[in-house]
């Protein structure tokens, strides 16, 4: 007889944030964050090579969303409670 694995929801969102951040979780917050920021840079160096006003424009806004990105995980990890120093 074959034993049945409950249904989870791989894309359900926690109600809440866990109490503590794993050093995996912290690593990949730090490989987010470093990948937006060069996506930025990157997006605003090629929107500078550019003579096209409309493929500039484009790229900027990608590159915003980016910035945006790294800003808002900065912001988030910023906003979490320190815990107590003994």
């Amino acid at each position: 007889m074959v034993q049945q694995q409950p249904q989870t929801n791989p894309q359900a969102a926690m109600p809440e944030p866990p109490q503590m951040v794993s050093t995996k979780d912290a690593m990949y917050f730090s490989d987010m964050m470093s990948w937006n920021l060069l996506a930025a840079k990157k997006a605003h160096f090629f929107a500078s090579q550019c003579r096209d006003p409309e493929v500039v424009q484009a790229i900027e806004r990608a590159g915003q969303m980016h910035q945006r990105h790294y800003e808002m995980m900065l912001r988030h990890l910023q906003a979490s409670p320190q815990p107590p120093v003994m």
